[in-house]
């Protein structure tokens, strides 16, 4: 599992792998703590999420539009991200967790949003590719 941040005009992109959906979708989450801050602390408590969507691009998006969310509302930089996907009577479901590293341990560059821009996931023969572009 793994990620790349790479530059877009005005915005940071996110080109993430992972041998299964969950892993792309996880080093994802972690390319977006990544282009909040370069250095992550240990601190934090763990917390759980759990998010569905009707395709796996909507699920990216609703996953780390979620991690946004939780980030405003905790207070807190969602950093070594875990994740499971499967698909559940029609629907993508992801279950995951994240540590929350409290800001005031952190310098944090403003990620403001998820967009759908160039987004796309795909499995190729090493497994799963997630790209997205963050508005920064």
């Amino acid at each position: 599992m793994s990620y790349e941040l790479r530059p877009h005009t005005a915005d940071v992109a996110v080109a993430a792998t992972g041998a299964d959906l969950g892993e792309a979708f996880a080093a994802a989450a972690d390319g977006l703590a990544a282009a909040t801050c370069d250095e992550i602390p240990g601190t934090g408590e763990r917390f759980s999420l759990t998010v569905r969507a009707e395709g796996l691009e909507a699920l990216l998006f609703d996953y780390l539009d979620q991690l946004i969310y939780e980030r405003d509302v905790r207070g807190v930089l969602p950093v070594a991200n875990e994740a499971s996907v499967r698909e559940d009577d029609g629907e993508w479901v992801i279950e995951a967790s994240a540590r929350g590293v409290p800001f005031a341990d952190v310098t944090a560059r403003d990620v403001k949003a998820v967009t759908y821009s160039e987004m796309r996931v795909e499995e190729t023969d090493e497994g799963w590719e997630a790209y997205v572009v963050l508005d920064v």
